[in-house]
């Protein structure tokens, strides 16, 4: 039974159309069908060759269509591309988050392989709410228990909220409890036996704090560490103060780790699974300077790596992580290079952003924002203007010695991509453009790490901060 809903709307925003796209179906490899119990040798062995011969050139032209991929093909309304991803042709929720104040559930339907030629897929708006806040940053997802958590950065307050919200089955969000936190705060951690803490990375307010959850979604504030400097960090302007910008549960579920862009350290907590408490250990010291924003791990047979992207020096850092008999860790450097490789200058005024490893863990994808390093066609037919485009850029992970070889930077959809989500199965990424407004979803090859060809997208009123899959992300 669904809780009722307290704030939000169905159809689309007002003075928004709901945005629909439809995308043919990839072509069908013929099969051949029973020709009768009694036929001669000869027949059976005609009909055979011609099925053959069939099924050889529809390969070879899906083989040609893969070596040479089309951004755009025109004759699809939005421009937007038939593909077969995994799954049937059931909805898929999303969220996204805006500075607007709005939590928007989108919808996106997939045509499946029995769906006839020409088939639509949609993407589509289907609730609004408005109860996260004016300045909602964050989003973070347990889909065992069909909750929903956002953060509001408070910008115009003395503080900022932690929203908790039941997910219904139609898109739908129930509020459900609501807590005043420091202000600023940026981003998730769930952690604690079955998921019940959550770890929150307070930017403006300088702080790591811990939230408490029941199954019903009740919040109570556990623990709060507010810190100070000594003095600024090499870039005055932005590291005038701590600034903890993520929170990230370490593999084993036993540590939680804050990247801290004013501080120049990625500061690392004990976590307690059964009170929730942080313990400070040792942080891991970065390069002055550098300010370090996000991070992901990766967990091989032999060892676990740890990436980190840091914003003011637009680097990612690779670590290998070693845990210590003491209850602490530490981090031998693999590599220090640019967000974009070793290859090719760093264009100027850009600011690295987020930063993913691919379901599989063989791959790394990075945002990269202020580049317009792109000029797409517009998702508009109607409006031949081109879009300018910051990129995501792609390495495949060598598992051996965690080393990175980049292989693709690709059209992000828009400027500046915040935030970006891989779906579990790993062929779909959901980007969100802060600077366009814009929701964009973009196929991905999972064998080959590459980036295809748009999706779909939904224009988002605001500022977009964060876009999630409504799927099970829990991998610990």
């Amino acid at each position: 039974m669904q809780l009722p809903v307290e704030v939000n709307e169905y159809g689309t925003p007002p003075g928004k159309d709901r945005t629909q796209f439809m995308m043919t179906k990839s072509g069908q490899i013929a099969r051949a069908r029973g020709v009768g119990l009694i036929v001669t040798v000869g027949v059976t062995f005609l009909l055979a060759s011609l099925i053959l011969i069939r099924q050889l050139t529809q390969f070879s032209r899906s083989v040609d269509e893969l070596k040479h991929p089309t951004m755009w093909k025109g004759i699809f309304p939005a421009g937007l591309l038939s593909l077969g991803l995994a799954g049937s042709a059931s909805a898929t929720l999303l969220y996204v988050s805006s500075y607007a104040g709005t939590v928007t559930t989108l919808s996106l339907t997939l045509p499946d392989d029995d769906s006839a030629v020409g088939a639509a897929a949609t993407l589509e708006t289907i609730s609004n709410s408005t109860g996260c806040g004016p300045n909602p940053s964050w989003l973070s997802l347990d889909y065992s228990k069909k909750l929903l958590f956002c953060l509001d950065e408070g910008f115009v307050g003395p503080h900022g909220t932690v929203t908790s919200f039941y997910t219904n089955d139609d898109g739908t969000l129930a509020t459900l409890d609501k807590l005043d936190v420091i202000q600023g705060p940026v981003s998730i951690a769930e952690f604690g036996v079955g998921g019940h803490g959550l770890a929150i990375a307070h930017y403006s307010g300088s702080s790591v704090s811990v939230v408490g959850f029941t199954p019903e979604g009740n919040l109570t504030l556990v623990q709060n560490e507010t810190y100070a400097l000594d003095a600024p960090g090499p870039n005055p302007e932005r590291q005038e103060a701590p600034h903890p910008h993520e929170a990230i549960l370490d593999p084993t579920a036993s540590y939680v780790l804050v990247p801290d862009l004013g501080a120049d350290i990625v500061r690392i907590y004990q976590a307690d699974a059964s009170t929730l408490a942080l313990t400070s250990i040792a942080p891991l010291a970065v390069r002055p300077g550098t300010g370090p924003r996000h991070g992901a791990f990766l967990v091989t047979a032999d060892k676990t790596y740890f990436y980190l992207i840091s914003e003011l020096g637009n680097t990612i850092t690779g670590y290998e992580t070693i845990y210590n008999d003491n209850k602490t860790l530490s981090f031998t450097e693999i590599f220090f290079i640019p967000t974009h490789g070793e290859e090719r200058a760093l264009p100027s005024n850009t600011g690295a952003a987020e930063i993913v490893v691919s379901p599989d863990g063989k791959f790394l994808i990075a945002s990269s924002r202020w580049e317009n390093s792109f000029n797409i066609t517009n998702f508009d037919p109607n409006n031949s203007t081109e879009i300018p485009s910051d990129p995501l850029i792609t390495y495949s992970i060598d598992h051996v010695t965690g080393n990175l070889t980049k292989v693709q930077e690709f059209a992000a959809g828009g400027r500046v991509p915040r935030h970006f989500s891989i779906n579990a199965d790993g062929d779909l990424v959901v980007v969100a453009l802060q600077g366009d407004g814009r929701v964009v979803l973009i196929n991905r090859d999972v064998g080959t790490g590459l980036f295809k060809d748009y999706v779909g997208y939904v224009d988002i009123e605001g500022e977009v901060t964060a876009a999630i899959f409504y799927e099970d992300y829990h991998t610990i």
